[in-house]
């Protein structure tokens, strides 16, 4: 007999399948689990990435199995379902899923979607990108105390050029910083802020942070990713879970909580209540939105002074401007 559900979510039927079936092994959680914890934060979720197309990661037997992208929406989902044609960085287009409502998100839930990769833009205005995004991203032999350091660093400089950003755990060993900007420019100019930010933290703190897109460049310092604001690149979500088999959440903090966070204490079972006890520190965030004039300023300057722009990755054409895409030790060879 099938123990399957159905819940009417926003006006429509949507349908989970084997409830039961376990979605994070190291705590038991089930795919009923992770969709009552998405129920439980739907406004604060909704308020993140409603409006906003997104790219499912699909985990079909749970995190620590296999998993693949879906890039478009499959043939077969529900005609209900709401879409918008977004591009790749190899220029290929496909109907993304637009999460409006909670119906959207346990369709995808049930699909084996455990978490969501969010776009940086509205779906109704693909050209105008409005938020920045700072990825502090650990590197072997470093801990987290590092990147709640490099945190407060980035926090200092943004607040230092008048740029309101907060905090969130990415889920995984890093710290992912966010500000709202007013829809002024594409993804080449947020980039290119991100890429001036990266910089300017490096020349300020030399031994703790660097701009070095290439790993054997980076030493124990932590490395502000800059490529994550490159057009057409997605990032992990405010709110989802990630697929961790300890089921661990991507959760927004306030400044004050940085130095006490534990991240792999942020689960789908203890998120639920923080939010009740403590309401969603992000509630505010694109209530004033920033603008990124400061450092585009910056990325001015560091090309008059000679710098070439930040390498890209590779998936994306050659840039102008661009240096050699060949890690330094190898061009020294060659």
């Amino acid at each position: 007999m099938s123990d399957d559900v159905t819940l009417e979510l926003a006006g429509h039927e949507v349908r989970v399948t084997h409830p039961s079936k376990v979605f994070f092994p190291a705590t038991g959680h089930t795919k009923a689990d992770l969709v009552e914890y998405y129920l439980s934060v739907e406004e604060p979720l909704l308020r993140a990435m409603g409006d906003r197309p997104v790219l499912m990661e699909r985990y079909p037997d749970g995190a620590g199995g296999k998993s693949f992208f879906q890039k478009r929406v499959p043939k077969g989902a529900p005609d209900w379902l709401t879409t918008t044609e977004v591009e790749t960085p190899n220029g290929t287009t496909s109907n993304a899923l637009v999460p409006v409502d909670m119906a959207h998100v346990v369709w995808a839930v049930n699909m084996g979607c455990l978490g969501f990769h969010v776009w940086p833009y509205h779906a109704g205005a693909p050209e105008a990108v409005d938020e920045l995004r700072i990825d502090l991203d650990p590197v072997p032999g470093l801990g987290f105390d590092d990147i709640r350091a490099a945190a407060h660093r980035v926090h200092e400089l943004l607040e230092e050029v008048g740029i309101r950003a907060l905090p969130k755990t990415t889920g995984s060993k890093g710290l992912h910083v966010y500000a709202r900007l007013e829809p002024r420019w594409d993804a080449y100019q947020v980039r290119a802020a991100a890429v001036a930010l990266a910089r300017e933290l490096e020349r300020r703190h030399p031994d703790t942070m660097t701009a070095a897109w290439w790993k054997e460049e980076r030493g124990r310092r932590v490395f502000v990713d800059f490529n994550q604001n490159a057009p057409h690149k997605t990032v992990f979500g405010a709110w989802s879970a990630r697929p961790r088999v300890g089921a661990q959440v991507s959760t927004p903090l306030r400044w004050d909580e940085v130095d006490q966070v534990d991240p792999q204490a942020l689960t789908i079972a203890t998120v639920p209540a923080r939010l009740v006890a403590h309401g969603d520190p992000w509630q505010d965030l694109g209530e004033d939105p920033q603008s990124i004039d400061v450092l585009l300023e910056w990325s001015e300057r560091d090309l008059a002074d000679g710098l070439m722009d930040a390498p890209w990755p590779p998936v994306y054409p050659k840039q102008p401007n661009e240096p050699p895409r060949v890690a330094p030790s190898r061009a020294k060879r060659e």
